[in-house]
């Protein structure tokens, strides 16, 4: 497209990402689908093993700095020597000057409700700990806009499903979608693009698919994003820490619909809602019935 504002969107064609795989339908028709890959990825600080993910592999170097950022093991004034990714090893080691021993930290660590098995380590309330974040303002028109733009986008999800997206925003204009098999590892693929482009979190605006959970809130407010969407429901804890760091966060948002439990004052209700189209329902995703 003439306007399309990506600097990184889903290859629904790479062949690395999918599988076709036959089966039989529920009448005992032969069928054959796509289905999405996942592989095992290790990231190494230093010296230091930290984990091991289940990712779809499509931005290796991304993913560890992003993770590794929203762990709080890497820092946003620490240097990065060397990203060096091995895939016949599926090992990526981050390298910093700064001399790295996360042991006791590994140790402590929560079980969070994020898909494949995500953790966050150390304190949950640390990153919450004297946040500020920008003024910041969402047009509803933008954000009618945006919506739009990322259901109507080929992606892994149309392909395939079973997989989960992020998309960083500059008002109405999507700039990076990354998709992964848990929603934590697509956000901090996004993390650590920002990362490494040194790209400034105060006018963005984060969307996902997946559940407004604390998980998600942490690492938005970790990241300096002050608007979270998603087309999907809550958590009663993930909106009590937004309300805490005064984070804008939208769900249920399909369509003509949305609804804000926190950061209202953000909103610009500019659009007229009479010229805003329903969700079409070949772009509708999975979604609670209570949520429609």
């Amino acid at each position: 497209m003439a306007n399309d504002s990506y600097r990184i969107k889903p290859d629904p064609l790479d062949p690395r990402l999918t599988e076709r795989v036959r089966g039989v339908d529920q009448t005992g028709a032969a069928v054959e689908t796509a289905v999405t890959v996942e592989r095992a990825l290790t990231i190494f600080l230093n010296a230091q093993e930290i984990v091991t993910a289940m990712t779809i592999n499509d931005y290796p170097e991304y993913l560890a700095l992003g993770y590794l950022i929203n762990q709080h093991m890497l820092l946003a004034d620490d240097v990065v020597t060397g990203v060096d990714y091995d895939e016949e090893l599926a090992v990526v080691v981050v390298r910093t000057k700064r001399k790295t021993d996360y042991e006791k930290k590994l140790k402590k660590k929560v079980q969070t409700s994020g898909c494949a098995q995500g953790t966050v380590f150390g304190d949950l309330m640390e990153a919450l700990e004297d946040v500020t974040l920008p003024p910041a303002e969402l047009r509803t028109s933008w954000l009618y806009r945006l919506t739009h733009e990322i259901n109507t986008t080929p992606s892994l999800y149309l392909e395939a499903g079973a997989i989960h997206g992020c998309v960083l925003a500059v008002a109405d204009k999507p700039i990076v979608y990354m998709e992964d098999v848990g929603r934590h590892n697509a956000v901090d693929k996004i993390a650590g693009w920002m990362f490494r482009h040194h790209v400034s979190a105060h006018d963005k605006i984060f969307y996902t698919t997946g559940r407004l959970t604390s998980e998600m809130v942490i690492k938005t407010v970790r990241m300096g994003i002050p608007i979270l969407i998603s087309r999907s429901g809550f958590t009663a804890w993930g909106v009590e820490l937004a309300r805490k760091a005064n984070l804008t966060l939208i769900g249920r948002a399909r369509g003509k619909r949305f609804v804000a439990l926190a950061g209202t004052e953000r909103i610009v209700f500019d659009q007229d809602l009479a010229y805003v189209e329903e969700e079409s329902a070949k772009h509708r995703r999975k979604a609670a019935m209570h949520d429609d």
